[in-house]
């Protein structure tokens, strides 16, 4: 299963999309979300809980965790930074227990912790950048720089500002992983069990490159253009034609790509991927 996720404000996100395939070849499907037209996130709270077919690979296209190794902390210098992902995810969590739809608005705005973000307006906090190192990108986790080496174009997950952010979607994302907790793991963050369901980091852009798309390509609106990277992925094509829209063509794909990624033992056992990296940062399943 592959999830594009979305940060956007809303009850219901035309940004999500859910793709399912089997593990014995059939083409991918798009899940709907029942009579609705757009999929919310409370919905994929309760489809991971509740309806998920057993031993399912699950890929959820966005960051599980925020930069620590750099400097030591997710937010250094500040007395109540958590040790862990599991920890920072119960802080937004309980942060933003009032705000609506699993956003996280009130961990942005935070008084201390929105120095460390980008936000709109031009509201760079003061700790956006670690002292001594003003990459204009913000700061990366170790499992960025891999995707950079893959040809992907990562960005900083505090950074909130600009089509290409994925902060907010992680941030919305880690409210999912803290309700989870217990119920699903989240590999590296947890052991890889062995049998039952599992969640794991996506960087749709990694499955086109797999599917031999440049990450400049990665996006396809066609069918057309979808099936061929379906094609070269070994995988049955999608029945239809016309165009398509980039979410769920990445949900598609990328469901395919785990298929064949998942038995491919070097993709779990990643060289820089150290048990406290697993624990604090986490990693983005097939970067290497």
């Amino acid at each position: 299963m592959a999830i594009d996720w979305s940060g956007a404000v809303g009850a219901r996100q035309k940004g999500i999309a859910v793709a399912l395939c089997d593990a014995a070849g059939e083409a991918p499907r798009l899940l709907q979300p029942g009579e609705h037209r757009h999929w919310s996130r409370a919905q994929v709270l309760d489809l991971l809980l509740n309806a998920c077919p057993t031993d399912t690979l699950i890929g959820l296209d966005l960051g599980i965790s925020l930069p620590f190794s750099d400097a030591g902390a997710f937010f250094p210098e500040w007395a109540a930074s958590p040790s862990d992902a599991p920890a920072l995810w119960a802080l937004i969590d309980a942060i933003c227990a009032h705000d609506p739809h699993l956003s996280a608005s009130s961990f942005v705005d935070h008084p201390d912790l929105s120095a460390y973000f980008r936000r709109h307006g031009g509201r760079e906090g003061a700790r956006f950048h670690l002292p001594g190192a003003p990459d204009k990108r913000g700061r990366m986790r170790v499992t960025e720089t891999a995707q950079a080496r893959a040809g992907c174009k990562p960005y900083s997950n505090f950074n909130l500002v600009g089509a290409a952010q994925v902060g907010k979607s992680s941030l919305t994302g880690m409210r999912l992983l803290h309700r989870l907790r217990g119920q699903v793991p989240v590999w590296p963050v947890d052991p890889l069990p062995g049998s039952g369901s599992v969640i794991v980091e996506i960087y749709t852009t990694l499955a086109a490159v797999a599917a031999g798309r440049s990450a400049s390509r990665a996006k396809m609106t066609s069918y057309a253009a979808l099936n061929e990277a379906l094609c070269a992925l070994g995988s049955p094509p999608v029945c239809a034609e016309g165009p398509i829209d980039d979410h769920s063509s990445d949900a598609l794909l990328t469901a395919a790509w785990l298929r064949t990624a998942a038995p491919q033992a070097a993709l779990w056992t990643p060289a820089e991927l150290t048990p406290q990296l697993a624990r604090t940062e986490g990693w983005t399943f097939g970067a290497q």
